[in-house]
């Protein structure tokens, strides 16, 4: 069984950046469509970034278009979010996501995905 574990999280200053890393243990991702989710509290998780695991589409929610970047390194079995700009509404619980797909397929729903992290914070502030 594959797990995911991610760091990076921490506190930022409005307009600052973080990078979040999410790496795969157990067996090797490369066939392994990863996403992207966050959740604030009280509120439900949202989906925030997807990529393929040819790593040649990507998906991204509106609200972080332009600001954050999805990327994989198969061969160190990890995807990245990059995340510059940030917003304090940008604060959430942070957790990335794997599902054993087809080569193009970027999942944008949290029910179409089969693994998960434990998630990393990120708290943005004013």
């Amino acid at each position: 069984q594959m797990q995911l574990v991610e760091s990076g999280g921490g506190l930022v200053q409005a307009g600052g950046s973080l990078r979040l890393s999410c790496t795969a243990s157990g067996r090797p991702f490369s066939n392994y469509a990863m996403g992207w989710f966050r959740q604030a509290p009280g509120k439900e998780r949202e989906f925030v970034a997807a990529i393929s695991w040819i790593g040649g589409n990507t998906q991204y929610a509106d609200s972080v278009k332009g600001r954050f970047t999805i990327s994989r390194d198969n061969a160190k079995n990890t995807v990245y979010l990059q995340m510059n700009s940030l917003k304090p509404e940008d604060t959430a619980v942070y957790s990335c996501a794997g599902v054993r797909t087809m080569s193009w397929i970027t999942p944008v729903k949290s029910n179409e995905y089969t693994l998960w992290g434990q998630g990393t914070q990120v708290t943005v502030s004013p």
